[in-house]
């Protein structure tokens, strides 16, 4: 694990997922780990398609709400869970908890919040892509930080078609909403994975390649996309990023130029995690 000063405070974090194999369960709270950079006891879990409750959680005890992807499940789709996971996604915005959703978790949190999600196999994204930053991201606390024009590791065949009310689309490509944010609170979804590289990705694309059939049809097109995936991408820091500017940090005022530059070193001064754990509504 990466030194981080976010391992020597109280930071702790839940993951919500939606994997069935216990292999995938395991793989992706490792990415997890790997790009927050934070200790296995720092994260709760909750896996919806293992039977996990979610109107059972409390929030109470948690500084950020992070979602993940979902293999063969359909953010399109109801499940028994669905509505329970999209009331602690509500609950989670109702107090501005840092919230960032990633592919499927990006979906869901756009359904939740009033957005639209259409399955779309004849546009599926697999491997790494490109993406543009949109002129609300180029002022946006997080998204300030990437390039204009900048490289993802993505796999999916559902999207979002419609952004929920009162939120503002941060990154895009030939498809939109690639990325957006709740406005006034730290509440991100990103359709492209901010929590895979490259060996993550070649990971999970094997595993799922039955599933990604209709993109994925014969053996020279997968090798085809795992040879575009990227060993490096801009996103490789974004939910390191994240925490240290919404939770180590005072939110949701926070401004580009009130923020330090980040110390890939972990020279940080972070506020602790206990004084912001608190329920609190969301700003006007």
């Amino acid at each position: 694990m990466v030194d981080s000063p976010l391992t020597s405070s109280s930071l702790r974090a839940l993951l919500v997922q939606c994997r069935s194999a216990p292999r995938m369960e395991a793989q992706e709270q490792t990415c997890f780990l790997e790009r927050t950079r934070l200790r296995p006891d720092q994260f709760q879990t909750v896996n919806v398609a293992r039977g996990d409750d979610p109107t059972s959680v409390s929030l109470d005890e948690v500084d950020a709400l992070l979602i993940g992807g979902a293999g063969k499940y359909s953010a399109t789709q109801t499940y028994p869970w669905t509505d329970g996971l999209h009331d602690l996604i509500r609950r989670a915005v109702d107090r501005a908890l840092p919230t960032l959703g990633s592919c499927w978790g990006h979906q869901v949190l756009a359904r939740a919040l009033g957005g639209q999600v259409v399955h779309d196999p004849d546009h599926s994204e697999l491997g790494c892509g490109w993406v543009e930053r949109t002129d609300a991201g180029a002022a946006d606390p997080l998204f300030c930080q990437f390039s204009s024009r900048f490289q993802a590791n993505m796999g999916h065949h559902d999207r979002v078609v419609e952004l929920p009310p009162d939120s503002t689309e941060l990154a895009r490509n030939d498809q939109p909403h690639q990325a957006f944010r709740l406005n006034g609170a730290p509440v991100y979804g990103t359709q492209f994975h901010s929590e895979l590289d490259a060996k993550r990705e070649r990971e999970r694309i094997l595993v799922y390649r039955e599933y990604y059939r209709s993109a994925l049809p014969d053996a020279e097109t997968v090798q085809r996309v795992l040879d575009t995936l990227a060993d490096t991408t801009e996103v490789d820091n974004l939910l390191y990023d994240f925490l240290v500017t919404f939770v180590a940090r005072p939110h949701p005022s926070v401004v580009p130029a009130t923020l330090h530059p980040a110390d890939r070193t972990g020279a940080l001064g972070l506020a602790s995690p206990d004084d912001r754990r608190r329920s609190s509504p969301r700003p006007a």
